[in-house]
C-alpha cells in the first residue's frame, strides 16, 4: 500500500519568552498548542497538543513522542496531553484515512517545567516528656545456625529463619576475585560518572553500574562468589528509583555516618513522584495510575530509592525481546504496552508479578479429602490433572513457589467476619513461599520443603462455601519467575530530601505530609536471601524497609529514623508484608508508625530491636512469628489521633485511643484491608512500656513476665480469636488492657527460663 505523509511547509516562527505566534501553513494537517503551530516552537510541559485539520479520520489518531507511543484519541477534536523533559523533542500524530496511513510531526523545545509543589507543613505536635531509658537495641547478635536452639517442644521451628537459613552474612572471603564484578569508587567515578559532592544526578551512573554487574556477573555469581559495588565517601544525589536485580550483588558504603560515610540523598523527580492522587489529595491513587491494562496496583507496595526486584516484563506486555529475560514479546505493537509507556509508567510493567499469575497452576482435590488440594501439616499439593507440560516445566526442584489459598466464606467466618460483610474479597489471603523439594510430572504433584501451615481449598467454594461476589476463585501454586537472590546492602546513610518540610513536625504526625512523595527506602519484592545491615535511614518518604513476597531475609543492626508520610493508605512502617522465614534483629526505629508482620507473614523472628512504636500484627492471617527480647517504649502521642491532615491507615479512618506496644487485628474490623491476625504469634521476654493515660502520665509495663510464653491467637491446640467473655472483640482499640489469657485467645500457659527461644547464647 502506498504510504504518504503530510508535511507543513517551511514557515517563520517567532518566539517571545515561552510563547509562540501563529504562522501560516500550506494546506494540510499540523500540530498546535493553544491555536499556535507547535513546529519549531518553545513550550512549557505538560501541554495539550491539538491535531488541526486532519481531514477524514478512521479509527482515531495515535500520538508518539520521540517515536514512543503515547496513546490514541478516538474522538474529535483529536488531542493529547504531553509531558516531556527539558530539551528538544518530536511529537508525531498518525491516523488512517481512506485506507491510507497519514502522519504529521513537529519538532519543539521544552524550556522549563513547573517546580514540584511543596506541601504545606502541618502544625508541630505537643512535645511529650522524655520516655524512660530501657537500654539500646541488641546489636551484634550471633544469628547463625550454630547459635540457634533446637526447636522448643510445642512451638514453631524458627531454626532456618534468615539469610540462607542461618548462614553467616558475607565476609571478605565470599567475594569474587573477578575485578569486572567488583566496582570500586574509582571505577564508579571514571566509568559511570558517580562522583560524590559534585551536585550532579548519580541515578544514571548507579543504575548503569548495576546493569553492568547484572549482564556480566550474575550468571556466574554465587554466595561464595559475590559481586560488589563499593560506594564512595561523600554525598550522592539520586532522583529516580534504582533497580537492583543482579543476583548476589552487595552494595556497600563507606559508613552510615552522614558526615564521614556514604550519604545518599533521594530527591525524586517528576518521572518518579506520583502524579495521581486521591480526590481529596491525601494519598497515592493506585487505580488512577494507568497505562493500557496496567495500573498502580501492579507497582505495589510502591516506588522506593532501591528496588530489589526483577525488571523482566511478562511477554504479553512487551513487543520485542528484553535483555536477560526469557521469551519474546507477544503484545501487538499498537497496544499500550511497556515498550511505548512513558517514563513514569514503564515501571508498572516491570517485575514479574503478571508472569507469576499467568504461570500459576490450578489445583485438584487430594485423594480422600474432597475439596482440598492440601491440608495443614502435609507437604504435598495436588495440581490440576489438566496442567500443561509447559506450566509443569515452570515448577523446578530447588526453585520457589508461592502456594496461594483462595479466600472462602467459611474462612471469613472462622475470623468471625459477619456473614453479610460487604468487605469480603476474592483474594489469596493465605500465602507462603516454599522451596520445591520434588515434582511428579505424571501424578501432577509438588512436594514442598516444609509442611503447609494452612488448608488449601481447590477454590473459593470447594470447602462448601457460597461464592463471594458470585465468582468462583481458584487457589494456585505459582512459581516465582526470575526471583532476585542474594542481594545485600551495608554501611550506608539514606535520606529523602523534602525542602520546605520540617522534620520535627513529622515526629508524631500520623498523616501524610507529602503524598506525591510516598517513596520507600528499600523495597524487597519477589526475592530471597537478601540482607540489610548497618544501614541508617533518616526521613524516608514512607516505609524505610518494606517487603512483598520475600523469603529468608536478614534485616540487622539498622537505624531507621522518621518518615514524611505515616498516614492514609498505610505509610511509614518498618513493614514485613508477605515475608517468610526472616530475621529482624538489633534494629532501632524512631518516629515510625508501626513495626509490622502482616498479610500472611510467617516464620519470622524479631529479636533484640528497640522501637518507640508498636509490635503490630497488622492482619491478613500472619502467624507463627516470634517477638523476643525487643524493647518497645510507646509514648501517649503515638496514636492515630495525632494527625492534622491526610489521616488514617490502610483501612481508612482513625482509631480511638492510643496505640499500645502490641496491636492485634480483629476480623470484623481488619476485613477492610486484609483480615484477622492468624494463629500462634509468640511474645517472649520483651520490655514493653506504654504511656496510656495522657502526655504527662507514667509509663506502664505491658505483658511484663520475662519467662511467660504469650501465644496470641491460640487456645493451646489451634487458632482462637481474642474474645471478652466468649464474645469476639470487633476492634483492638479500646480493648488493649483486657486479659485474654485463660482461654480468651492468648495462651500464657507455657514458660521458659532460658534467655531466648531462638538463640543459644545471648551476650
Amino acid at each position: 500500500m502506498f504510504r504518504f505523509r503530510w508535511r507543513p511547509v517551511a514557515a517563520l516562527v517567532a518566539v517571545f519568552g515561552l510563547g509562540m505566534v501563529p504562522i501560516a501553513w500550506a494546506d494540510g494537517p499540523y500540530l498546535a498548542v493553544n491555536g499556535v503551530a507547535l513546529a519549531g516552537g518553545s513550550v512549557t510541559a505538560p501541554f495539550t497538543a491539538d491535531l488541526v485539520d486532519p481531514g477524514a479520520v478512521t479509527d482515531g489518531v495515535k500520538f508518539l513522542l520521540d517515536n514512543t507511543y503515547l496513546g490514541k484519541d478516538t474522538t474529535a477534536p483529536y488531542q493529547w496531553t504531553v509531558n516531556a523533559s527539558t530539551g528538544g523533542h518530536e511529537l508525531k500524530a498518525r491516523w488512517s484515512a481512506a485506507g491510507t496511513t497519514v502522519s504529521t510531526e513537529a519538532t519543539f523545545t521544552v524550556t522549563t517545567q513547573p517546580p514540584t509543589p511543596t506541601p504545606t507543613p502541618t502544625p508541630t505536635p505537643t512535645v511529650t516528656p522524655t520516655p524512660p531509658t530501657d537500654g539500646e537495641a541488641r546489636t551484634g547478635l550471633d544469628l547463625t545456625a550454630a547459635n540457634r536452639r533446637a526447636p522448643v517442644a510445642g512451638l514453631y521451628d524458627w531454626s532456618k529463619a534468615g539469610y540462607r537459613e542461618g548462614a553467616p552474612l558475607p565476609g571478605s572471603a565470599d567475594y569474587t576475585t573477578d575485578t569486572t564484578c567488583r566496582l570500586t569508587p574509582a571505577v564508579l567515578a571514571t566509568t559511570y560518572g558517580v562522583i560524590p559532592g559534585d551536585g550532579g544526578d548519580d541515578t544514571p551512573g548507579l543504575q548503569a553500574a548495576i546493569d553492568s554487574v547484572r549482564t556480566q556477573c550474575s550468571f556466574t555469581a554465587a554466595p561464595d562468589r559475590l559481586s560488589s559495588i563499593q560506594l564512595p565517601q561523600g554525598e550522592l544525589l539520586v532522583t529516580g528509583e534504582i533497580k537492583v536485580d543482579a543476583d548476589y550483588l552487595v552494595i556497600s558504603g563507606a559508613g552510615a555516618d552522614p558526615a564521614t560515610g556514604t550519604k545518599i540523598v533521594y530527591r525524586p523527580g517528576p518521572a518518579t513522584l506520583y502524579d495521581t492522587l486521591t480526590s481529596d489529595g491525601s494519598d497515592w491513587d493506585q487505580s488512577a495510575m494507568k497505562w493500557g491494562s496496567a495500573n498502580g496496583g501492579w507497582l505495589w507496595p510502591g516506588r522506593g530509592l532501591f528496588r530489589v526486584e526483577s525488571r523482566c516484563v511478562a511477554p504479553q506486555y512487551r513487543v520485542g525481546t528484553q535483555a536477560g529475560c526469557p521469551g519474546a514479546g507477544t503484545a501487538d505493537e499498537d497496544d499500550e504496552t511497556y515498550d511505548d509507556a512513558p517514563a513514569n509508567r514503564k515501571d508498572l510493567f516491570e517485575g514479574t508479578v503478571n508472569a507469576h499469575w499467568v504461570s500459576g497452576v490450578k489445583l485438584r482435590a487430594m485423594p480422600g479429602v474432597p475439596g482440598f488440594a492440601g491440608k495443614t501439616g502435609q507437604d504435598t499439593v495436588y495440581l490440576s490433572t489438566s496442567t500443561s507440560s509447559a506450566l509443569m516445566a515452570g515448577i523446578k526442584v530447588g526453585g520457589y513457589v508461592n502456594v496461594r489459598a483462595a479466600n472462602t466464606r467459611n474462612f471469613y467466618a472462622q475470623m468471625t467476619v459477619p456473614a453479610g460483610s460487604g468487605d469480603m474479597e476474592n483474594l489469596h489471603m493465605r500465602q507462603q513461599i516454599f522451596k520445591v523439594k520434588a515434582v511428579d510430572t505424571t501424578a501432577k504433584t509438588v512436594q514442598l520443603d516444609k509442611p503447609l501451615e494452612f488448608d488449601v481449598p481447590v477454590d473459593s467454594t470447594s470447602d462448601g462455601s457460597a461464592a463471594i461476589d458470585n465468582t468462583v476463585y481458584a487457589s494456585k501454586v505459582a512459581p516465582l519467575i526470575d526471583p532476585v537472590v542474594g542481594v545485600g546492602f551495608a554501611n550506608l546513610f539514606l535520606t529523602q530530601d523534602m525542602p520546605g518540610l520540617d522534620e520535627q513536625t513529622a515526629v508524631h504526625n500520623y498523616g501524610n505530609m507529602a503524598p506525591a512523595a510516598e517513596m520507600h527506602g528499600i523495597v524487597v519484592k519477589h526475592a530471597a536471601d537478601a540482607w540489610i545491615k548497618g544501614v541508617r535511614m533518616r526521613m524516608t518518604g514512607s516505609h524505610p524497609i518494606v517487603t512483598e513476597e520475600a523469603k529468608n531475609l536478614s534485616v540487622v543492626d539498622n537505624t531507621l529514623d522518621g518518615a514524611w508520610n505515616k498516614g492514609k493508605g498505610g505509610n511509614g512502617y518498618l513493614r514485613g508484608s508477605r515475608v517468610w522465614d526472616s530475621v529482624y534483629a538489633g534494629n532501632t526505629t524512631t518516629g515510625l508508625r508501626h513495626f509490622t508482620f502482616q498479610w500472611s507473614a510467617s516464620g519470622n523472628v524479631a529479636i533484640g530491636n528497640k522501637f518507640d512504636s508498636d509490635l503490630n500484627l497488622h492482619g491478613g492471617w500472619e502467624r507463627n512469628n516470634l517477638f523476643e527480647l525487643n524493647r518497645s517504649t510507646v509514648p501517649y502521642d503515638h496514636r492515630s489521633g495525632s494527625c492534622s491532615a491526610r489521616c488514617g491507615g490502610e483501612g481508612g479512618g482513625t482509631d480511638d485511643g492510643t496505640w499500645f506496644p502490641v496491636y492485634w487485628s480483629a476480623g470484623p474490623k481488619a476485613v477492610k484491608w486484609s483480615g484477622a491476625s492468624g494463629p500462634n504469634n509468640v511474645l517472649f521476654d520483651n520490655v514493653l512500656k506504654k504511656q496510656a493515660d495522657g502526655p504527662a502520665a507514667a509509663y506502664e509495663d505491658y505483658y511484663p513476665s520475662p519467662t511467660t510464653i504469650y501465644r496470641f491467637g491460640w487456645n493451646g491446640s489451634g487458632w482462637q480469636h481474642l474474645d471478652v467473655g466468649g464474645v469476639t472483640i470487633t476492634d483492638w482499640a479500646g480493648n488493649e488492657r483486657r486479659d485474654y489469657t485463660g482461654g480468651h485467645g492468648v495462651d500464657a500457659t507455657g514458660t521458659d527460663t532460658r534467655s531466648s527461644l531462638f538463640l543459644t547464647v545471648i551476650p
